[in-house]
């Protein structure tokens, strides 16, 4: 039933899907949408607010690319200009978009590309992939610029200039600073107990934010003098059922972070006060991904399977697959003052 799909009441975007969201991203400069999916394609939506009520959101199909195989992750380039998709079929494409050109071949794996991240600062496109390695590439230039061999498959990507988080398979966490980006900063075994579904660079690039597959999430400090600062917390479990963390995010303006999970929640969380700011309600599939737009007035996630039980236990006669756009409120995600009683400075 819709109703049990957003309970939160959210504004669905409209458009049918054939198969799941793998990846939702906003363009910098304007509200417009991107969401990758299972079905092969890539999908943009311009989305507007209806100028009567601010409650009221617009949303209109602009045009979609095709991939030879299911598209995983995308990222768009800082100008808003052109998007980037990458996927099964070991290859990333760049869309100018807002031109009308046509998709481009501007990277290659010799397996999966699991995620992306357009680096405005070096003016190069990161790739990490099941083949083991992050490449880097002027989008100009048929070869990457530099190949940085990995220690198992790349799971998740997180870029703030100078930062850069990559999480493996077997647990690990690969620090570069990219004032260096062709020798490891620093590598650690993730402060998690399970396998890493997604990272996330604060954004004073003093740490990183590292989600499980155990309902979990780690709140890690790079420098040595902060670790007493290194926490964890579980969210996405109910009773003694845990879900898979999928999506972490940090608001653009005030820097508290949105959790979603294979459980069909969305979060709203402060790491400085170590509180959660809001629960929202569960829908009844999975949250595969989510996004904020530029300045954290609406907040897109996906509710669709996330295959995190398996291909035996998906209906697609059954199993919809929906986007919603959530518009934030100031007391969902402005942080709050730190609690006298922790001794904090």
């Amino acid at each position: 039933m819709s109703a049990n799909n957003n309970p939160n009441e959210s504004h669905e975007v409209t458009q049918s899907l054939a198969d799941s969201v793998s990846s939702l991203a906003f363009s910098p400069k304007a509200n417009f949408l991107i969401a990758t999916s299972w079905d092969n394609q890539v999908r943009c939506w311009e989305i507007s607010k209806n100028g009567i009520t601010k409650t009221a959101l617009n949303t209109t199909l602009k045009a979609s690319i095709s991939h030879d195989h299911p598209v995983l992750c995308s990222a768009w380039k800082d100008d808003g200009t052109a998007v980037f998709s990458g996927g099964c079929d070991k290859q990333v494409k760049m869309w100018p978009l807002l031109s009308g050109g046509q998709p481009m071949t501007v990277a290659m794996h010799d397996g999966p590309i699991k995620d992306i991240a357009w680096i405005p600062e070096m003016n190069l496109l990161a790739t990490g992939s099941w083949d083991k390695t992050v490449k880097y590439w002027d989008t100009r230039q048929a070869n990457p610029v530099h190949t940085q061999q990995l220690p198992d498959r790349c799971y998740a990507m997180s870029v703030k200039h100078h930062l850069m988080v990559v999480g493996t398979a077997d647990r690990n966490l690969i620090v570069f600073n990219l004032k260096n980006p062709q020798t490891e900063y620093k590598r650690i075994v993730s402060p998690l107990k399970y396998q890493t579904r997604c990272v996330a660079a604060f954004p004073d690039q003093q740490g990183f934010l590292v989600g499980s597959i155990e309902g979990r999430v780690g709140v890690h400090h790079l420098d040595n003098a902060q670790q007493s600062n290194n926490f964890s917390f579980k969210c996405h479990r109910q009773n003694d059922d845990f879900y898979s963390v999928n999506s972490l995010n940090f608001h653009p303006v005030h820097h508290t972070i949105a959790s979603a999970g294979s459980d069909g929640a969305f979060n709203f969380w402060d790491k400085d006060s170590r509180q959660r700011l809001k629960a929202m309600k569960r829908c009844s599939q999975p949250i595969p991904c989510a996004a904020f737009n530029n300045d954290g007035s609406i907040y897109a996630y996906a509710v669709c399977y996330d295959w995190n039980k398996g291909a035996e236990n998906h209906n697609p006669a059954t199993a919809k697959n929906y986007i919603y756009l959530h518009l934030t409120q100031d007391d969902e995600v402005k942080g709050r003052p730190k609690p006298r009683t922790t001794g904090r400075r």
